[in-house]
This record gives C-alpha cells, sequence and structure tokens, in this order.
C-alpha cells in the first residue's frame, strides 16, 4: 500500500487526539493525519500512526513501526498522553488506490473510540460515513451474531409451531395440520423406490 504525500495543512501538539479528530470530522478533509505519542519518543520508542480520512470519515490505519494495518495498527499507537499531530491534504483521486486494501480498513468510529475513549464523537462519525461504510469492517454484526446463536433461532421456531398449532386449533383446522405433518413424515426421500399396485 502506498499513501501519497500530502499538503501539510498544520503540525501541533495535542493532549486529546479526540480534537483532531472532530476538527477532522467538521472539515470533511479528505488526505491522512499522522499520530506521534511524544511519551513514547522520550521513552526513545519509535510510535507513530496514519489515519487516512475521506470527507472527514476514517478509512485506513497503519502503524509504520510495526507495518500492521487495520483494527491492529490502529490499537498499535493508542498511546495515552499527548501526541504530536499532523494532518495532510491529499486528492481522493490519489488515496483512491490506498483505500481499496481491504486488510488495512477501519469502521469510521474506531479512531475516536480507540485513540480518544469518546463514543459520541464515535457514534457521530459513523452516522457521518456513506450508507455501505457503516457496517463495514465490523467483526460480526447484530444480525451475524443472532444467526449464530442457534438456541434463540430454534426457540423462535419452537413458539412459532405453538403459535400456529393454537391458531390451528381456534380456527378448526387441527384435522389438516396432522395430515400435512403425517404426509411430512411418511414422504419417501430422493432415490427411494415405492412398490407399484
Amino acid at each position: 500500500m502506498r499513501i501519497p504525500r500530502g499538503a501539510l495543512r498544520r503540525s501541533r501538539v495535542v493532549d486529546d487526539p479526540g480534537d483532531v479528530l472532530r476538527t477532522v470530522l467538521d472539515e470533511e478533509l479528505t488526505g491522512y493525519v499522522v499520530f506521534e505519542p511524544q511519551d513514547a519518543l522520550l521513552l526513545g520508542e519509535a510510535t507513530r500512526g496514519i489515519v487516512t480520512f475521506e470527507d472527514g470519515v476514517p478509512v485506513l490505519a497503519y502503524d509504520t513501526e510495526r507495518e500492521c494495518g487495520g483494527q491492529a495498527g490502529l490499537e498499535g499507537f493508542a498511546v495515552t498522553g499527548p501526541n504530536r499531530v499532523s494532518v495532510h491534504v491529499v486528492d481522493a483521486d490519489a488515496l483512491s488506490e490506498a483505500h481499496e486494501t481491504d486488510e488495512f480498513r477501519i469502521p469510521p468510529g474506531e479512531p475516536a473510540r480507540v485513540l480518544a475513549g469518546d463514543e459520541r464523537l464515535a457514534t457521530e462519525t459513523a452516522e457521518a460515513a456513506p450508507e455501505s461504510r457503516r457496517e463495514a469492517g465490523r467483526s460480526q454484526s447484530a444480525v451475524e451474531a443472532f444467526l449464530a446463536n442457534e438456541d434463540a433461532i430454534e426457540e423462535i421456531r419452537s413458539e412459532a409451531r405453538e403459535e400456529a398449532r393454537a391458531r390451528a386449533t381456534e380456527w378448526g383446522l387441527d384435522d389438516v395440520l396432522e395430515d400435512d405433518e403425517t404426509r411430512s413424515v411418511e414422504t419417501p426421500s430422493p432415490g427411494t423406490r415405492t412398490e407399484s399396485r
């Protein structure tokens, strides 16, 4: 993945990365922000991360020191304390190729959540994202989690069967329901030969 060099808009030390993320969102920045935790520099450690943006919404995260992207890359430079933050502007077309690197993509609200611990900003950022990206990158959606819960699905099926039987009794259709169940049990499986009479 290659991120083209952008025009520097500003560079300063901030105590809260959330302030920068909110400003970038308000400005609808297309480009990238470089985060350099100052505490790590004082300890002689090299920690440097990049988050790219499209119209103010985060797209990619990359830890340049560990050469790791995506969620793991983002968490790599989520260090407490002040950060030197450099904001760069890049043309959207120049970033399009990099933004196709799926393994480095992150959910829109994750930088606010991971770097700043700001759940409200994370929600606002996700709401500003295109519809197609609001669910992108999540490890498991609510629907997927539900479908993976076999017990919950079986419970719903059981309740549906009971309700069907109750309605059949109410409408005087018990015989029809029993006939349907009998036929479903006695139906021969594919490949089974039936005797002709």
